[in-house]
């Protein structure tokens, strides 16, 4: 659809004086200033400059103007003029104008039928959108008119093709090519094959790419798809064919392959692969030094990290936005948040303006680091900047708002996100629910929930959680059971963490029979049992004073996969000292050293209730004791 403004019909009067208006006042540009008068080819020309200058200088609504006061005036508009209209509204993302401008072409004082290259520029408009319904239309007006498609109309029907993964078409636009003599070039092949790997077949894009003539960016492609696969071998065979092909790899070429084992950990063959490139005299670029600094953070080689950073400095590369974020990030992650202002300051005194991943990530490193007012300051210089933030920004200062407790500025934000049109999604509506529920203000978690659905944002698993949570806290089970009826009707299945969520309410609020019928019912549905299922259960029972029982679900743990742990068996060793059943706490302990877990200082040094407690420090006074075991044991204290 095209805008407002486009659709409008004034009455000729009304027009000529909106126009005057406009050209002479407003405080958009100067372009628009003195549009040229006169008439015949001179002001033809004279126009065509004008327009050119305002779609240079990205003014849309000053070319629209000055496309209608060429109409206005009675002036020719010349192919290079409508040209010049349809690049600028295809730059500005504005393919609805850039269409009803073409379909105008002759009210605008466009006399000639529009030529190849008027065509090619609309087509590359639409494509910019994806707007592919709209340029099937257009190439038949294009074939119905009598104009001859080149190869660079021939690239942006196959682009189209591609796009929307219609690559056996794009294929047969090939032949069509051929048989109308216009051959394929470079671009022609590098789209298919794109588009083929695209689609993962890339054993079809290898051959095509050795039944054609050999093209680097298609070389390029394969190389990608093949390394998204890390099938490293595959890349090399790939890159000697280039070779023996007469083609050398670029950077490009390199720097994908850099990146792949970046993202593998694999740093030392992204150095080797480093070393090759430059021997072959292939200077790396931007890209391959934040491909490699970001690889050494996530493998938690900072120095190395920092080291690479200075090598690209001192190889006289400007770093991008992306390698100071890349950068940032890394230093937050690691705690050096003195280090990331610094190069946060150092970015906008070198003219590279951060954005929103840039402040997003520097609030969320001063967050978790417990330096809320750190990420307070963050924000107010984000905003006093007039950088808009994102719905990660958003999210971030959402959770500093909640860990201060500052509940009503966490509400407002969500307001302020839908006043500047950037709704809040699932995550920042769980933040601030889970934080409610974490301080028992289960109510209010409740209205934010109406909230959420009010806003057409969907609750998922965690958000059900986090009520869930809340309400076992405040021992409303039956609300908690409403909320899990209320999960299953809209088709949300119940997960490991909702079981584990309603499994552990019910044990606190010593409702273990209701548990074990869910625990039955869970693993009937397939999921299995954790760890924390059965310390959940295990602590439930002895704190009703059933051990045996517990006993028994500590033995059936291995029977399911899930390994014994130091927990389960404190809490049954515990129980054990405090009913005074010391012989059988020690044969736990045993047990439990057999199967290789290790007591911790709670399992050791603990208070109990239990007298007197054990000592089996010394072998003799052991035996004399009537204990033959060569062991310290502490009784446990109970972790209720």
């Amino acid at each position: 659809m095209c805008s407002t403004k486009c659709r409008l019909r004034f009455p000729l009067h009304h027009l000529r004086r909106l126009a005057r208006r406009h050209l002479s006042a407003s405080p958009a540009s100067s372009h628009r200033r003195n549009l040229p008068a006169g008439s015949g080819d001179d002001a033809a020309r004279r126009h065509e400059a004008t327009v050119r200058r305002l779609a240079a200088a990205g003014d849309v609504d000053g070319v629209q103007y000055a496309l209608q006061e060429m109409r206005l005036r009675g002036v020719a508009c010349t192919e290079d003029a409508l040209i010049s209209a349809i690049a600028a509204f295809a730059r500005a993302g504005y393919a609805d104008r850039a269409l009803k401008t073409f379909y105008r072409a002759a009210d605008l004082g466009f006399r000639a039928p529009p030529g190849v290259r008027v065509y090619n520029h609309l087509l590359d408009a639409l494509l910019r959108e994806n707007l592919v319904g709209a340029v099937v239309p257009v190439y038949d007006n294009m074939r119905k008119a009598g104009v001859v498609p080149n190869v660079y109309t021939y690239n942006l029907l196959i682009r189209a093709l591609c796009q929307n993964d219609r690559v056996d078409a794009a294929r047969k636009m090939l032949d069509e090519m051929s048989r109308k003599g216009c051959h394929p070039d470079e671009v022609s092949h590098g789209t298919i094959v794109s588009g083929m790997c695209k689609l993962g077949r890339l054993e079809e894009a290898r051959g095509f790419l050795a039944e054609t003539m050999p093209v680097r960016a298609s070389y390029n492609a394969v190389v990608h798809a093949l390394c998204g696969e890390f099938e490293m071998w595959e890349v090399f065979s790939v890159v000697n064919e280039m070779v023996e092909r007469g083609l050398q790899p670029n950077v490009v070429t390199y720097t994908t392959i850099v990146d792949a084992f970046c993202k593998a950990r694999e740093l030392r063959m992204a150095c080797a692969v480093l070393a090759r490139m430059v021997t072959m005299g292939c200077p790396p670029n931007v890209l391959t030094f934040t491909a490699l600094v970001k690889g050494f953070f996530e493998d938690g080689k900072v120095h190395d990290a920092l080291s690479m950073w200075h090598w690209m400095v001192d190889e006289g590369w400007e770093p991008s936005i992306i390698s100071y974020n890349v950068l940032i990030r890394g230093l937050c992650y690691i705690g050096d948040l003195k280090g990331a202002l610094d190069y946060f300051n150092s970015m906008k005194r070198n003219s590279c303006f951060p954005n929103a991943v840039t402040y997003s990530t520097l609030i969320d490193g001063f967050s978790k680091a417990g330096d809320m007012d750190g990420a307070m300051s963050i924000w107010n210089e984000m905003t006093s900047a007039g950088c808009k933030p994102n719905v990660v920004v958003y999210t971030n200062m959402m959770s500093v708002y909640c860990k201060k407790m500052m509940f009503d500025q966490a509400e407002s934000l969500i307001d302020k996100m839908l006043l500047d049109n950037c709704p809040p999604n699932t995550v920042t509506f769980n933040t601030l629910i889970g934080s409610l529920c974490g301080c028992g203000k289960v109510g209010r978690a409740f209205n934010v929930f109406h909230g959420m659905r009010r806003n057409g944002c969907h609750p998922n698993d965690r958000t059900y959680n986090e009520l869930l949570h809340g309400l076992f806290r405040e021992g409303n089970h039956e609300d908690a059971f409403r909320m899990v009826i209320e999960m299953l009707n809209h088709g949300i299945q119940l997960s490991l963490v909702t079981y584990n969520t309603v499994i552990s309410g019910l044990c606190q609020m010593c409702m273990s029979k209701h548990a074990m019928l869910l625990l039955g019912r869970m693993i009937l549905q397939g999921l299995q049992p954790d760890a924390f299922t059965f310390n959940a259960m295990i602590q439930a029972y002895c704190k009703e004073g059933k051990v045996r029982i517990a006993a028994c679900l500590l033995g059936q743990m291995n029977a399911v996969n899930c390994p014994r742990n130091i927990v389960a068996y404190t809490i049954l060793i515990s129980e054990l000292c405090n009913n005074g059943k010391l012989e059988n706490a020690v044969v736990y302990l045993l047990k439990m050293l057999y199967e290789g877990i290790c007591p911790n200082e709670a399992t050791w040094n603990a208070k109990t209730t239990t007298k007197p407690c054990l000592d089996l420090k010394q072998g003799n006074d052991n035996k004399e004791a009537g204990y033959p075991y060569s062991a310290k044991f502490t009784c446990i204290a109970t972790i209720h």
